[in-house]
């Protein structure tokens, strides 16, 4: 347990990685399989990897991303989507390993939820995104690779770039590599109590 916490309390943005440096299939396969196992809403799995490692690609991406250096030199540049359609796919296949009750209560509920409600559709699909980002971060940690998250792009010249789905939208990226130099200090946390509350706010 205290591990989990040290990877919590240590993780930063890591900035510079080591240009070149190949990721092993299983490596990226552990990752990546972490992050299918974080939780979305009614399992309905809506999040979307774009694992970006073509030079090229990543060319173009750095272009509208302020041609920031970890775009280019890390070992995997996971582009986060969020499929906003999920929900209107054949739902059985998120419970297809469930009781057959179990499959048709959800199946049901699934389109009684989203149906209609465009906002909520997209704010799931972000919520499942962001959670899987965390457990990319966490993975990569533990296997001893170093991340940065990142949304600083122009999220609509990236779509073009990397030709997505017009019924998914892209999140944040994940950048995953071994990072090289030192990092600078923590900024600092603002205190407890202007972010931590009980029962109601006052």
């Amino acid at each position: 347990m205290s591990e989990i916490l040290d990877a919590i309390r240590s993780r930063r943005a890591t900035k510079t990685f080591v240009r070149g440096h190949e990721i092993s299939e299983a490596d990226l396969g552990t990752i990546l399989n972490a992050a299918r196992h974080a939780p979305t809403a009614f399992n309905i799995q809506n999040w979307r990897f774009l694992v970006v490692r073509d030079e090229a690609v990543r060319d173009e991406i750095s272009a509208v991303a302020w041609n920031q250096p970890q775009i280019k030199d890390c070992s995997a540049l996971i582009v986060m989507c969020a499929d906003i359609d999920a929900w209107k796919e054949d739902t059985r296949r998120y419970w297809k390993d469930a009781p057959e009750e179990m499959q048709q209560k959800y199946t049901g509920m699934i389109r009684g939820f989203y149906e209609g409600r465009e906002q909520m559709q997209r704010d799931e699909g972000f919520r499942s995104a962001g959670m899987a980002a965390y457990a990319i971060m966490m993975a990569a940690s533990a296997l001893g690779y170093q991340t940065c998250p990142m949304d600083g792009f122009d999220f609509g010249k990236v779509a073009e770039v990397v030709r997505l789905p017009k019924h998914y939208e892209i999140a944040m990226f994940v950048a995953v590599g071994k990072g090289t130099g030192e990092l600078p200090p923590h900024g600092g946390q603002i205190p407890d109590g202007d972010v931590i509350a009980y029962d109601r706010f006052a």
